[in-house]
């Protein structure tokens, strides 16, 4: 039987559709422009939210498939797919950075090209700037709400765009300000500068999101939980030790296994109970994570 959407899937599937639907409207607007005013960091741009797209429509399927069930092939559930799409959209970003570099130096040094700037130059970045201020916000608040690292790096994309699209409205008011003052022709390369600016930027974020993705693939704990978990539960009656303390995260689910020595002449059902309470505690420090804990006589 297929499994009914909860409320998250459809929250999380409801951001990412809406960021894959305004990457598109945006990626076609820079190419337009960006063409027809020959604007390298317009095109970088472009670039960029093309690469956006893309990861808008990983995000996309990740958060929808993330959600299954646990089954028999993937008895942690499919979580890590979300940890796959962010690893993904790192690649890609510093794939874009790669090629903007490259280009601006060959306009720098090579091959001047004159840009044409218009107020479409100006509209579009604008444009760029509103819209991806609305929905890195809306990203950001859902996947802090669902810990989801998919929707997080989404979100981290679209902060990028805000400050690289700054950068890019800077280097064209200096070829403006290069056409009207002859003596500050040298600003004419300001659009070259700019796109340099803007895959600085994409390369330093994507290198941070790339580290956490990497963690979370090799299942590194959360910095400081183990410490957080251990104090918590030898602090619960009853338990005499607490170790073999694992942890790992499987998309937004933590999973936590640990042993406790408790007191041998306890009845199976007191052990029980004891345990309850053991996850209970733990649960207060990490709401919805999946507990197993091993009781073990002292």
């Amino acid at each position: 039987m297929t499994p009914i959407p909860t409320r998250e899937d459809h929250e999380k599937q409801s951001a990412a559709l809406s960021s894959l639907l305004a990457a598109v409207g945006l990626t076609a607007f820079k190419i337009v422009v960006g063409v027809l005013t020959r604007s390298l960091g317009i095109l970088a741009e472009a670039a960029h939210s093309g690469l956006d797209l893309i990861a808008a429509l990983l995000t996309f399927l990740a958060v929808r498939y993330s959600g299954k069930p646990p089954d028999r092939t993937h008895l942690y559930g499919h979580g890590k797919i979300e940890n796959l799409s962010a690893l993904c959209e790192t690649l890609l970003l510093m794939a874009t950075c790669a090629w903007i570099v490259w280009e601006a130096i060959h306009r720098l040094m090579f091959h001047r090209i004159d840009v044409e700037v218009t107020w479409w130059s100006f509209g579009v970045m604008a444009t760029s700037i509103v819209i991806d201020v609305s929905r890195s916000r809306m990203l950001a608040r859902t996947a802090k709400k669902y810990h989801s690292q998919a929707l997080e790096a989404d979100a981290l994309h679209f902060q990028t765009d805000i400050w690289s699209s700054a950068v890019v409205i800077l280097g064209l008011v200096a070829v403006k300000a290069g056409e009207w003052w002859p003596r500050l022709a040298f600003l004419r390369s300001g659009d070259a500068v700019a796109a340099l600016g803007v895959s600085a930027v994409v390369m330093w974020v994507s290198v941070q999101l790339g580290r956490r993705t990497v963690d979370e693939l090799l299942d590194t704990a959360p910095k400081g939980m183990e410490e957080r978990i251990l104090a918590a539960v030898q602090a619960v009656p009853g338990v005499r030790n607490c170790h073999q303390i694992r942890l790992r995260h499987s998309g937004p689910m933590l999973f936590v296994d640990l042993h406790v020595l408790v007191d041998g002449h306890q009845t199976l059902a007191e052990a029980h109970d004891l345990t309850e309470t053991i996850e209970r505690a733990i649960r207060e420090i990490v709401p919805g994570a999946d507990v197993t804990v091993h009781p073990e006589p002292f």
